[in-house]
């Protein structure tokens, strides 16, 4: 079959971080596709994953995002129905950029990223289109509302809850597909919408993992360090985050004082950075590379109070053969029997028990770890996602 030519356009750059549409865009440049990307460089972007996607697709334009026009924008929400994260990137620069890009080249098909870049997709004009909605952002609010870890959290959520619900619902009335990572964000979005054939216009396209980035690495691991991973900044992990702290590791000191605790990710807030008074936990912020921190670790210890969608951070720990210890709200996504390849906790006790039992077994570490590596490789493997990709582009286009 002929490759495609594809715009892809996306709210923000994608990056390691931004791993989904960084790595559907790297997969279906393999399949021999021709992408051009146009991405908004928001106020503190990081570019340094642009040479790298320069070298993967025809064509990177990028256009800046400057700060007052994000702060016009959600001053405009505020007055309207569009909810926040949808109206902070509005950019007439942007809607120019691709009339002109579409003037220029026949494309066969447009792919939007993310609610953050639905208003873009208003330029598009003539070719069928298909928004990744990641997940369903409704759901998450609904979820944050009564999780969040603080009431600024808990506040934008209520703020912004009733918008997103109505422009989700519509969706399915904008694009001929729509993909989310997982059963529960499909089943959420289709509970919103009002389209008839709704179950069959919402496909579930899980995330996967860069199986040779996050590859097992032949060191040794510590004896006892326990490792959390993510985005700081989000609320969601930042919860996690001080759940693990001050509520689980406590009790794993009642038995093990020696056991250590590492948080790796960006932008820690002030609330995670006190806790290294305890000269026992580190914190990283930014790491250059993430994979040698989940190598040396002893286990992968990922307590996530709410969230949505397919957690990478679990993905990309069992794809280092590292023991995962998590939460049910973390694991519904997966295809798996959760005993075989990771472990499941649902109270700060039982994870504080988990932790001991594996610190105890080095062979049963080797087990759920190698297990976790074998299952990401069968379920979650970029190339096939990005063959499955391919395929939805093909109906739509036919």
């Amino acid at each position: 079959m002929k490759p495609l030519k594809v715009l892809f356009i996306a709210p923000y750059l994608p990056s390691l971080i931004r791993v989904r549409p960084f790595n559907l865009i790297k997969y279906l440049a393999q399949r021999g596709h021709q992408i051009t990307l146009l991405a908004l460089e928001p106020p503190g972007e990081d570019m340094s994953s642009l040479n790298t996607l320069q070298g993967w697709c025809h064509r990177v334009e990028m256009v800046q995002l400057p700060a007052w026009r994000t702060l016009w924008n959600t001053s405009q929400a505020l007055i309207s129905k569009t909810p926040l994260q949808a109206a902070y990137s509005r950019s007439p620069q942007m809607a120019k950029l691709i009339r002109q890009t579409q003037a220029e080249t026949t494309f066969d098909v447009a792919h939007v990223e993310h609610l953050r870049g639905a208003e873009l997709s208003q330029a598009i004009k003539g070719i069928p289109t298909v928004f990744d909605s990641v997940d369903s952002i409704a759901l998450l609010f609904e979820r944050a509302l009564h999780s969040g870890p603080t009431w600024k959290s808990r506040l934008l959520a209520r703020l912004d809850l009733t918008s997103t619900r109505h422009y989700e619902s519509r969706l399915l009335e904008r694009y001929p597909r729509v993909l989310v990572t997982s059963p529960q964000d499909k089943d959420a979005l289709a509970n919103l919408s009002k389209v008839k054939d709704a179950n069959q216009r919402l496909l579930v396209l899980p995330n996967g993992v860069d199986l040779d980035y996050f590859t097992p690495l032949d060191v040794p691991r510590d004896p006892a360090t326990l490792i959390f991973t993510g985005k700081m900044s989000y609320h969601a992990n930042e919860a996690a985050a001080l759940d693990l702290a001050n509520q689980v590791m406590p009790l794993v000191w009642q038995d093990r004082p020696d056991v250590r605790l590492t948080l790796a990710g960006k932008d820690p807030s002030a609330s995670l950075l006190a806790l290294t008074s305890d000269p026992r936990i580190t914190v990283t912020g930014t790491v250059p590379e993430l994979p040698p921190y989940l190598a040396q670790a002893t286990i992968a210890v990922l307590p996530i109070r709410y969230g949505v969608g397919i957690q990478n951070k679990v993905l990309e720990a069992m794809a280092m053969a590292t023991p995962v210890i998590s939460t049910p709200q973390a694991t519904t996504a997966l295809k798996t029997q959760a005993k075989e390849t990771l472990r499941v906790a649902n109270t700060p006790q039982a994870m504080a028990q988990e932790v001991l039992t594996l610190l105890k077994d080095e062979t049963l570490r080797q087990r759920i770890g190698q297990a976790g590596r074998h299952y990401v490789e069968t379920h979650h493997n970029w190339s096939v996602i990005a063959e499955q990709l391919e395929t939805i582009y093909r109906e739509v286009i036919a």
